[in-house]
Formats: structure tokens, sequence, C-alpha cells
């Protein structure tokens, strides 16, 4: 199986695939996103060879808020279990998976905003999704909602003082991360701008908190590109290459 076309579900124009752009460039694969949180519609899933879930600032349960919300869990989970599609959810996207498998997602005791450190589950270290990841880790949280309770077909990889799902896999096929791994130099800007996101920012870090937050991201960037290539990497080598 080839990797040429990739679907991405987007709920922010803000919140895109960031690095793993340059990557699917790299590669020569051709991604189309949906931009829900606009009304655009969910294509034919058989046109395409994989399909990510990115952030965004509404919570898996926003039904009434957020109808598209609906028929978007349903096409993951028709994507994830019936056509056993490769699959790759980053925050919202991680939490969607679990909802559409019937898991439980709420409001986290407290907010994890900042760069903070996540250690891999010992099925995360035994997992070729996190294939030579350091066992603790430094990464980007900006959420407020976490997974609750993880429906059995879904294994936890990792976790964090605050978070207990910070990474999710199904199979050969599928994984998930609370965490932001898909971080550019512009994305924290980028985000502050985001009216929801600058209020989590404030009400974790405090009023003045900006400018130490971006200094902490731009000191690891080339830490963060080398987890993001690995983490891209072993995804393709664990949804198109093993024997699934």
């Amino acid at each position: 199986m080839a990797l040429e076309r990739l679907l991405v579900f987007q709920h922010l124009d803000v919140e895109h695939p960031g690095l793993f752009r340059e990557f699917f460039a790299d590669d020569g694969i051709r991604w189309d996103a949906v931009e829900l949180d606009e009304g655009e519609p969910i294509p034919d899933l058989d046109a395409y060879d994989a399909l990510w879930a990115m952030g965004g600032p509404m919570d898996v349960w926003e039904e009434d808020a957020y109808p598209w919300l609906v028929e978007e869990k349903a096409a993951i989970r028709y994507a994830v279990v019936e056509k056993g599609m490769p699959f790759v959810g980053i925050c919202l996207g991680h939490q969607l998976l679990a909802a559409a498998l019937g898991g439980h997602v709420g409001p986290n005791e407290s907010p994890e905003v900042g760069v903070m450190d996540i250690c891999l589950t010992a099925p995360g270290m035994a997992s070729g999704f996190f294939s030579g990841f350091p066992e603790t880790l430094p990464c980007l949280q900006w959420h407020s909602s976490a997974v609750k309770t993880i429906p059995p077909e879904l294994e936890v990889l990792a976790s964090s003082e605050l978070c207990a799902v910070q990474a999710m896999s199904m199979g050969n096929h599928a994984i998930t991360a609370q965490f932001h791994i898909e971080i550019t130099a512009e994305t924290i800007a980028e985000w502050d701008a985001v009216p929801a996101y600058h209020e989590a920012l404030i009400e974790t870090l405090g009023e003045n908190a900006m400018q130490d937050f971006e200094r902490a991201v731009t000191e690891r960037l080339d830490v963060f590109r080398g987890y993001a290539r690995a983490f891209y990497e072993n995804w393709k080598a664990m949804a198109f290459e093993s024997d699934r």
C-alpha cells in the first residue's frame, strides 16, 4: 500500500499539519484539507490513502454548537475501524478518535499549556510508533480537555503528570497525540491570536507569560523537529510498510 493522497480534517485555519506539510512535499504526497468549521463537506474517504485530524478550539461533546462533529466522528470511526485506514490525530483529533470509538472525553483537572514533559508507557516504549524516542521528552501542550476513559480497541502509549492519556494507538495504522508535534516557528504567535487559546494561555501561565512561552518553544525547535520527523517516519513504516 502506497501513501499518495492524504485527507486532513481541520477545525481552524491555523490548526493545520504545520511542519508535516514540508514532509508531505518531500515525499510527493498530495493532501487536501477539509475546513469543517467553515462547513466544507467530507469527501469520499475511499479516494484517500490516509486520514489526519488536527486540533481546534471546540470540544468533542459540543455537537449542538458544532453539528458537523457528529459526521466527523462517524467518518473517523468508519475510516479507522471499518476501513483500517492509516490515521493520525493531534490534540482535538486525538480526542475525537477516543470519542468516536465510545471513550469518554471531558475537561482536564487543570489545563496543560506550555512546554511540558510526557513519559512513554511500557507499551509506548515497545511500540514502533515511538521507535527511537526517549522515555521522557518535552512537548508543546495547549489543551484544557482530555481523554478520560479509552475504548478497548485503543492502547495508551504516553502520559503526563496532568493528563493520563497523551498518546494512543490502534493496531499498526492509527496513532494519536494529545500534545502538539507539528509546530513551526510561527505556531505560537498564530495560536495566541485565537481568543480561546489566548484565554487558556493567560489562565494557565499568567498575563505576561507569552514571551517566556515563545522563548521556551524557540529554544527547542530543532528538538521538536527531530521528534516530528521520527513520528512521521515511524507512522509511515507502521501503517504502510509493516505486515498489517
